[in-house]
């Protein structure tokens, strides 16, 4: 593990640091670039890569004067393949990688408090439940872990979905199974191809795949509630807000679903990107009221919802980057986007959801994958976590107010 700090302010809005460490793993940043795992792990039609004219970038208003530079606060190494995931729980933060490998990392120190992992296929989506772990795999498979009770810093397999339970319970009614692609079979508690992502609302656990399906699990007892055939392709993204779960796919398409009691839940409404580009992401505002989805030609689209009613227009749309948006996060009124061109977009919600970039960040050596944005305010600004294809974790500190100075 590798842990370079720098506390130094810079001057100016856009912030650019240097290879922050000799033993970092150096990367040209292009999708071509990669080695033939990394190169075949994903679907032909999702998350494609789109070079933009630079000409013809533009930003979408000016940025704010006066606002405060970005700092770079730690850089930490330690995955042995590119980092495709990370989550917050308390004073951990959990990475993983495309390795197979998760790290948990303790704050405030950042130093790799244990590592764990297993299972055929790299790690595509994490999240927190309590003192359980969900980790998604390239292999369809979610695996469960649990801290030791006898070592604090040991992680244990206890579980993965489907169960065990779950499958002996359902594979001999042949009305359980359902046709997959190459005209196979499966259970419909199976996913068909690697789970791209993962979200957590009241008490269920909801799973989006590549097989374009729709999982809900019950945490409780690990139980498959329901099998959703959400999309024409596959799904990248899911988020869950106010009891609506928002999921974004390949197809272009974000679609928001709902239920009410103890039904099964159902499609509320579709928002729909531009033709033949993949939507890799999607973020929503902590009260619901604005839905953002990061799009394969780097565009960065806003809905908002119509009031009470279960409807959404389109209200923005902002040339975000050169090449893919992978993945988003917002804080408050800030949204942060992260892209295959290596840099991190810092955007300001404005009137009628339209976004303001107010800076970027630069510092990855390769395309950013994933990000997450600390709850709790540091000083003036937020913390802001970084994944990258460069096989790094970088810490970044956000202002949130102008310099009065």
């Amino acid at each position: 593990m590798v842990l370079t700090t720098m506390a130094a302010p810079m001057q100016e809005p856009v912030l650019s640091t240097p290879l922050l460490s000799s033993s970092a793993t150096r990367s040209s940043g292009s999708i071509s670039s990669t080695t033939s795992s990394e190169a075949d792990d994903s679907p032909l039609s999702s998350q494609r890569f789109v070079v933009q004219d630079v000409t013809k970038y533009e930003l979408p208003c000016k940025p704010l004067p006066g606002f405060q530079s970005y700092k770079s606060l730690a850089m930490l190494s330690g995955h042995i393949g590119s980092v495709s995931c990370l989550a917050l729980c308390g004073e951990f933060i959990l990475t993983a990688s495309q390795g197979k490998d998760i790290i948990v990392w303790q704050q405030p120190d950042l130093r790799q408090f244990t590592k764990f992992g297993q299972g055929d296929g790299s790690v595509k989506a994490l999240v927190t439940v309590s003192n359980k772990v969900f980790t998604a795999h390239q292999d369809s498979r979610i695996r469960v872990w649990k801290v030791s009770r006898s070592s604090e810093n040991v992680f244990k397999l206890v579980d993965t979905l489907p169960t065990t339970k779950d499958y002996l319970g359902k594979f001999m009614k042949q009305s359980n199974y359902v046709h997959t692609r190459r005209h196979h079979k499966r259970l419909w508690i199976e996913h068909a191809d690697s789970i791209s992502c993962l979200a957590v609302y009241n008490g269920l656990i909801y799973s989006g795949s590549w097989d374009k399906t729709l999982k809900v699990w019950r945490i409780s007892d690990l139980k498959c509630m329901e099998s959703i055939k959400a999309h024409d392709d596959a799904i990248n993204s899911l988020v869950a807000c106010k009891g609506i779960v928002y999921s974004a796919s390949a197809d272009g398409k974000i679609k928001a679903w709902g239920k009410q009691g103890k039904t099964s839940h159902s499609l509320l409404g579709i928002m729909e990107g531009h033709n033949d580009i993949s939507l890799n992401s999607v973020v929503v505002s902590e009260d619901g009221k604005w839905v953002y989805g990061g799009g394969s030609d780097g565009s960065v689209m806003g809905w908002e919802r119509n009031g009470d009613c279960v409807s959404w227009k389109m209200v923005s749309e902002t040339k975000a980057h050169h090449m893919a948006v992978l993945c988003m996060c917002m804080m408050g009124e800030f949204l942060c986007s992260g892209s295959a061109d290596k840099t991190i977009g810092i955007w300001k919600r404005e009137a009628y959801g339209k976004l303001c970039k107010v800076g970027v960040i630069n510092g990855h050596e390769g395309p950013v994958k994933c990000l997450q944005a600390s709850p709790c305010n540091v000083g003036t600004g937020f913390l802001l976590y970084s994944g990258g294809l460069d096989k790094s974790i970088r810490v970044w500190w956000v202002p949130k107010v102008q310099d009065t100075s």
